[in-house]
């Protein structure tokens, strides 16, 4: 069985949702931290979660992330830094990185994350676009309509060999990228598509939190 490891980001300031950390929000009776983890702690094939974390809220992570594959860091000063950071630690040959603020991620989505970057050694969850997308300059004035048909959202999990995303994050450790395919696209190394779903969105702000309630 190949092995994986998953990276679960928890370093950010929630600052565009407000003054407490979205991720210890509750979804009823779980945090959003919790939901988030919960859907990858049942594979197999995942033999460790590594939570690189916001460090003032680290002691309330460890005090309710208490399974034994878990692991909680100290997050870096950006999300690429944080990523990097947790990858020190990887052992096995795959990993999985995910925003711990997608909590609606499902356990097919992840499944065919798994299978997929076995496949292909680098793979990103996405969404076609549905909405028509402008083009508009800085004074607001729309320049052109362009053509959705090859425009997809980019969602999380992101799935790589191990060593093809460490070696990108050395090579590129001075930039500030904040999606981890995007690395690899500056670096001309093949990336491919997995299928998500719209309902696995990244709680940003508080209505979102309503959403995933829904679902949940």
């Amino acid at each position: 069985m190949d092995k994986f490891s998953v990276i679960i980001t928890a370093g950010g300031t929630s600052s565009r949702y407000g003054n407490t950390n979205k991720l210890l929000e509750k979804i009823f009776d779980k945090t959003v931290i919790e939901e988030t983890v919960n859907k990858f702690l049942p594979f197999e094939s995942v033999y460790e979660v590594i939570i690189p974390a916001n460090k003032e809220f680290i002691n309330e992570f460890k005090s309710i992330l208490t399974d034994k594959k878990i692991t909680i860091i100290e997050g870096g000063n950006s999300r690429q830094e944080s990523v990097y950071k947790a990858l020190q630690l990887v052992k096995n040959e795959y990993v999985l990185i995910h925003d711990g603020a997608r909590p609606l991620v499902t356990k097919d989505i992840i499944q065919d994350t798994i299978d997929s970057v076995i496949k292909y050694d680098a793979v990103s969850v996405m969404t076609k676009t549905t909405d028509t997308i402008k083009e508009v300059d800085k004074n607001g004035r729309i320049i052109r309509t362009i053509d959705r048909s090859k425009l997809y959202n980019t969602q999380t999990p992101q799935g790589f060999k191990t060593s093809l995303i460490k070696d990108a994050h050395e090579k590129l450790k001075n930039g500030n990228f904040t999606d981890d395919c995007s690395m690899l696209e500056e670096l001309n190394v093949p990336v491919y598509i997995v299928n998500g779903s719209y309902k696995n969105i990244k709680i940003t702000v508080k209505n979102d939190l309503d959403f995933a309630k829904l679902y949940i």
